[in-house]
């Protein structure tokens, strides 16, 4: 079972969003991580860029596919996790400490869209 934390927000393609204050942590969940497998490449926006809840801003790259990341949230881009450059395996370790990029949130009411850890866990049980 893959694991889920409470307190984030999960949507359906396996991206988490933890809030803290108006800005958003964004990566992917360690569900997702484990589909991929061996992460091999992360691409990630600029910081300033702007992010649209629902779109594509990245990809993650594995030995065994390629996965469009997209946006839990609208917003723009403060920080992006510069270690993954280096080492994008770091996903496969812990999903959730290695976060993709923050965002700061333009419309804080799109979490309202969002699963919270007991759905996101329910959904991804119907997925097997």
């Amino acid at each position: 079972m893959a694991k889920v934390i409470e307190g984030l927000y999960y949507t359906e393609s396996h991206e988490y969003v933890k809030v803290d204050g108006n800005v958003g942590t964004i990566g992917i969940t360690d569900y997702a991580q484990n589909a991929l497998g061996n992460v091999v490449y992360v691409d990630m926006p600029d910081v300033d860029d702007e992010v649209e809840a629902g779109e594509e801003f990245g990809a993650v790259e594995s030995v065994k596919a390629a996965s469009d990341l997209n946006s839990p949230v609208s917003g723009k881009v403060v920080e992006v996790n510069e270690a993954l450059e280096d080492k994008p395996e770091l996903v496969n370790q812990d999903a959730f400490a290695n976060w993709i990029i923050k965002v700061e949130l333009s419309d804080p009411s799109q979490l309202d869209d969002l699963m919270d850890a007991k759905a996101y866990e329910e959904f991804c049980n119907n997925q097997q």
